[in-house]
């Protein structure tokens, strides 16, 4: 964790930002040439995550989305 979010091994990319593009309609494809150092198997991690934490990663989102 950095600053309080959840994020990609190896990144400081959140994963709540990732839940977030894909809520938004990105596919998977635009994230990762958008962010040239994530691999498919890193938003997979991501993702799975996000479902088996669904509350917490809602709250980030709802809390950058205000900000």
């Amino acid at each position: 964790m950095l600053g309080g979010s959840v994020r990609v091994a190896r990144t400081r990319i959140a994963v709540w930002a990732l839940v977030n593009y894909r809520r938004l309609g990105w596919a998977d494809a635009a994230v990762l040439e958008n962010y040239p150092t994530l691999r498919p198997q890193d938003l997979r991690a991501a993702h799975l995550y996000a479902t088996l934490n669904r509350a917490e990663i809602d709250r980030e989102i709802d809390e950058n989305e205000r900000a």
